[in-house]
């Protein structure tokens, strides 16, 4: 019987917390257990496996992130949508260390094809793309160099690696300056369909 006062909502929002005080790799469902006083057991009755806690709190905190970012960017466009899509992402990525690992894990792609959270975040990140006059295929390439930008920046920021005396600030700042240029001058390859049936997401799980 699933213990009163549990719920698989309840033990997802705890493993995500869980997963920004320890790290996403360190949570596992007998030290969740522990935060909640009870045996592994009693959690496997709102969460399948280790797997499937780790699936949902992906979900969970690629919906937060996208949530974070669509508020950033609504009313904008061009370099004031991309600089506000970046800031977004970059908060969320060094307030929450934890889910945003765990938002960029690949899971299963039939468990997020239709999440809704996925979803909104490919209408956002293309919207603002489309604003550059960017189709496909260019649209899907646009959005790997930006994730990997942002990813690579975040990374070594959380990890202290930049050691130069220039602020890091000025120099995210001056990234996306230059991103934006370079989104103005995409070396466009032939246009195919305008809106990818797969895209590859700027936040949440890899699919």
């Amino acid at each position: 019987m699933p213990r009163a006062g549990l719920t698989a909502e309840r033990v997802v929002a705890a493993a995500a917390g869980l997963a920004d005080e320890i790290g996403f790799e360190k949570v596992t469902v007998s030290a969740l257990a522990r935060h909640f006083g009870v045996k592994d057991a009693s959690l496997y009755s709102h969460v399948r496996s280790l797997q499937d806690l780790r699936t949902r709190v992906a979900l969970l905190a690629g919906g937060e992130m996208i949530d974070r970012i669509a508020a950033a960017v609504a009313g904008r466009s061009g370099k004031d949508a991309l600089a506000a899509f970046a800031a977004a992402y970059r908060g969320y990525a060094l307030e929450h260390p934890g889910r945003y690992a765990a938002a960029q894990i690949r899971v299963d792609q039939s468990l997020v094809a239709d999440a809704p959270a996925l979803r909104r975040t490919a209408e956002i990140t293309y919207g603002m793309l489309h604003a550059y006059g960017l189709a496909e295929p260019d649209l899907t390439d646009a959005v790997r160099l930006l994730r990997s930008t942002f990813h690579g920046y975040c990374a070594l920021e959380a990890t202290g690696a930049f050691g130069a005396a220039r602020d890091v600030q000025a120099s995210w700042d001056r990234a996306i300056d230059a991103l934006h240029v370079l989104l103005l001058n995409w070396p466009r390859e032939k246009r195919e369909d305008p809106w990818p049936t797969a895209p590859d997401p700027m936040t949440g799980p890899v699919s």
